[in-house]
């Protein structure tokens, strides 16, 4: 079920303004654990089923960049329209990616990579042209030192 919202995440994804892939930022702390996010691919390549429905393989990375030990506290994604107005979002904590079967957490150094294949119907294929999705993921390094990186993401046909 959880995989299906974010199939419907993806898809409002593939729909309206357009920002350049893989533009993304990372706050952290000097010394402390930091992480880095990367959607492979991106933008995501939407793969035709039959009939307007379309699946959309992507990988999430998450690697830790600080040499410490980090905790994902926490995946989010908000999508925007056309002009940047946010049109949903959907977050998952520590417990939900879990439930999920993916670790949350990463060794100094490490990294974790959580696989989907949504599926999801698109009435008009001129959707895949206009919808943005930035992804957050907020992660706690071994003392507590919160950081968080984010990644923006397209989808194609």
């Amino acid at each position: 079920m959880r995989r299906l919202s974010i199939a419907s995440l993806l898809l409002l994804v593939a729909a309206c303004a357009t920002p350049k892939p893989g533009t993304g930022s990372t706050s952290s702390v000097p010394g402390h654990g930091a992480i880095s996010i990367q959607i492979i691919p991106n933008p995501i390549v939407a793969t035709h089923v039959s009939g307007n429905t379309y699946d959309f393989p992507f990988e999430v990375v998450v690697r830790e960049t600080g040499g410490r030990p980090v905790n994902v506290d926490r995946v989010s994604a908000d999508v925007y329209a056309v002009g940047g107005i946010r049109a949903a979002s959907q977050s998952y904590s520590a417990t939900d990616i879990r439930n999920l079967g993916y670790l949350t957490s990463l060794g100094a150094n490490g990294e974790v990579r959580y696989r989907f294949t949504p599926r999801k119907s698109v009435a008009d294929e001129r959707l895949f042209g206009g919808v943005y999705a930035e992804l957050h993921v907020d992660a706690t390094d071994d003392t507590g030192t919160p950081t968080r990186a984010t990644t923006t993401v397209t989808v194609t046909r």
